[in-house]
């Protein structure tokens, strides 16, 4: 495989850390690629998907894309985040398929709304606290939201329980880092590779907080109300845009702007990646293995 191949065909590639393990996701397919810890073996668990964009192909179109495989990337990101934590438990012995109930789906939904209130809803009630009004409001509004992002992720890196999961995130992205060279995907090759990646959902997340500093900053005055509609009802569209963003970004890395303006989101990478151990590079690069075989 060439290096300009594999580069072209992963950038429809996304992936996962998860519990002792790595989800890789194409438009069609999922891997699943577990840690058994009784054992020691991998569990890979293959789906096919069916993204709402080749049902509805107007779904497809620029920005509203967007926002589709947003909501599906939500959904089944914590779908099997929940799976692999019962996988890697030993629970449900034999389960094959990442399908789930109403229980784990309330899960979902309360985590969709939760990231909502913190980095949306709670910046503005914060700023609303110091009385400040106009462009002022906005930049103190936007300061704490960044601030927040940065102590979220500051959190997570420091939590001791999760640091395996960060090792993980390490190994699919140096994984698919080394597919995208077109070096042959074994443990050495693979560890030589960055633990950073540009089209990594903390890169998402960031360039997301970015947009609403600037799209909430030109809106209109009005009252509090209003500009708190503002805030939720925005969502998609902050979202549409962070997406075609990211999506150019993965395209034309190599730019010097493109580099540039990617820089900061490698940079909180550092807080939500770790360096991988072999069994973790071993996890990730059979997941690359399996997805790359099935497009």
């Amino acid at each position: 495989m060439s290096a300009e191949k594999g580069k072209e065909s992963s950038l429809a590639f996304g992936g996962q850390a998860l519990i002792e393990g790595v989800m890789m996701r194409s438009r069609k397919h999922m891997v699943l690629c577990i840690r058994k810890p009784s054992n020691n073996e991998i569990l890979t668990i293959i789906e096919n998907l069916n993204p709402l964009a080749d049902k509805h192909k107007f779904l497809d179109a620029p920005f509203l894309r967007g926002i589709v495989s947003l909501v599906e990337s939500l959904y089944l990101g914590m779908k099997v985040l929940l799976f692999s934590a019962n996988a890697a438990l030993d629970e449900g012995e034999g389960e094959k398929s990442t399908t789930f109930g109403y229980k784990e789906l309330a899960v979902i939904i309360a985590g969709a709304l939760g990231i909502v209130a913190l980095f949306f809803v709670l910046p503005f009630f914060l700023a609303g606290l110091l009385n400040l009004t106009g462009v002022l409001f906005n930049v103190v509004e936007a300061l704490i939201r960044l601030t927040m992002f940065i102590m979220y992720l500051t959190l997570i890196a420091s939590w001791g329980e999760f640091r395996r999961v960060l090792q993980y995130h390490g190994a699919e992205h140096k994984a698919i880092n080394a597919y995208e060279a077109g070096v042959p995907l074994e443990i050495a090759n693979v560890k030589r590779y960055s633990r950073l990646h540009p089209r990594c959902g903390t890169s998402f997340l960031f360039i997301v907080v970015i947009i609403s500093i600037v799209l909430f900053s030109i809106m209109p005055s009005a009252d509090y109300a209003v500009r708190l509609a503002y805030r939720i009802l925005l969502i998609p569209v902050i979202a549409s845009l962070s997406y075609e963003l990211l999506k150019l970004s993965g395209k034309h890395q190599n730019s010097i702007v493109m580099k540039i303006l990617t820089a900061p989101g490698l940079a909180f990478q550092m807080l939500t990646t770790k360096e991988p151990n072999d069994d973790m590079l071993e996890v990730s690069v059979k997941a690359v293995q399996e997805i790359a075989k099935l497009n």
